[in-house]
């Protein structure tokens, strides 16, 4: 008899107020069986918390840690040397008082004992996105011609310092079977699928570069089934996540405002994007049994990230985690819907 071989479950990121106790008592009210803290809610007033201390919050509730997102540190570490302020919500304030090298130099820390607590806890699953190694220029995605030019090039140059920097970063990683889920996403590293196989590539095929899938970051050209299929073999997290797409309106502008914007995230089951396409593509990609395999479980964690820009956060959450209950877990066929015909 054929087996779910998904579960439903939650990024923790957008939950960050809430402690990792009352996230996993959130979490479990909501539906979900697992969870994806972010790194904050591993924190504790003298570091990281003891794996035994995670441990047993986990097991008190009967709940799978299905990973830990380091999104924000990763970005900062390779971010700062541009000196952009938009890593300081991510750093104590004393530390952003410190030079870029100085930065730099703490979140690698910072990663390494994370990486420690994450082997100790055998979670060799890390979704994250890297940071702008590239330049501002080229993460605009608009050239004007002006990438290389006199003296430079872009391009060259960030490759050198992608490889330069993240260099000890993928060692330890390494070192730990770790992989580093990068979420293609504007404004990164790799803003497309051809951006994450350069990088790749430069990095001469590391074993740690891997991709956590996220179709609601496929708005500008390239569909989650044309990004998805491309990087396929190194999928090995997921996000659930949906948008729309008002039309008319400009999807670049100068505008923070969410409720303003062309492109707004939303509820699941509302969205764009049909969910349950995205789920048979990453069956289809390998995603459950290769996340199965690195983690040891018998099932893969379908990670919801709900975000609106009007609903309530922890609704909005609570209704995707439903909707992943109720309509992405499923059974995978084990064959042909043709093999017993005639039979």
């Amino acid at each position: 008899m054929a087996q779910n071989i998904f579960h439903p479950s939650v990024e923790g990121a957008q939950h960050g107020a809430k402690s990792l106790a009352q996230f996993l008592d959130y979490a479990k009210a909501a539906g979900a069986t697992g969870v994806q803290p972010s790194n904050y809610m591993l924190q504790s007033e003298k570091g990281l918390k003891s794996a035994k201390e995670i441990k047993q919050l986990f097991e008190e509730r009967g709940m799978t840690l299905d990973g830990i997102s380091c999104h924000c540190p990763i970005w900062v570490h390779t971010t700062a040397w541009t000196e952009s302020p938009t890593i300081r919500p991510f750093i104590p304030a004393d530390v952003a008082k410190k030079s870029p090298a100085e930065i730099e130099k703490w979140a690698e820390t910072y990663l390494f004992k994370l990486f420690d607590l994450a082997a100790e806890l055998k979670i060799r699953i890390l979704p994250m996105f890297w940071g702008v190694a590239f330049g501002w220029e080229m993460a605009t995605g608009y050239p004007w011609g002006f990438f290389a030019g006199p003296g430079y090039d872009l391009f060259k140059e960030g490759q050198e310092r992608f490889v330069k920097k993240t260099a000890k970063i993928r060692k330890e990683a390494n070192a730990r079977g770790i992989y580093l889920c990068h979420e293609i996403h504007p404004g990164t590293a790799a803003m497309c699928a051809d951006d994450f196989n350069m990088l790749v590539q430069i990095c001469d095929g590391d074993k740690c570069l891997a991709v956590n899938a996220d179709p609601s970051h496929c708005w500008e050209g390239e569909s989650w089934e044309t990004r998805f299929l491309k990087v396929g073999p190194r999928v090995n997290a997921c996000h659930v996540k949906n948008y729309v797409i008002r039309p008319g309106f400009p999807l670049r502008m100068m505008e923070g405002n969410w409720q303003k914007r062309a492109m707004q995230f939303v509820d699941i089951p509302s969205g764009d994007l049909n969910m349950v396409r995205y789920v048979e593509l990453l069956a289809h990609v390998g995603y459950p049994q290769r996340y199965c395999q690195i983690m040891g479980t018998k099932t893969a964690p379908l990670i919801v990230e709900a975000e609106s820009a009007y609903r309530d956060l922890d609704a909005t959450s609570a209704n995707g985690i439903q909707y992943v209950k109720n309509n992405l877990v499923f059974p995978l066929a084990t064959g042909s819907f043709e093999d017993g015909m005639g039979a």
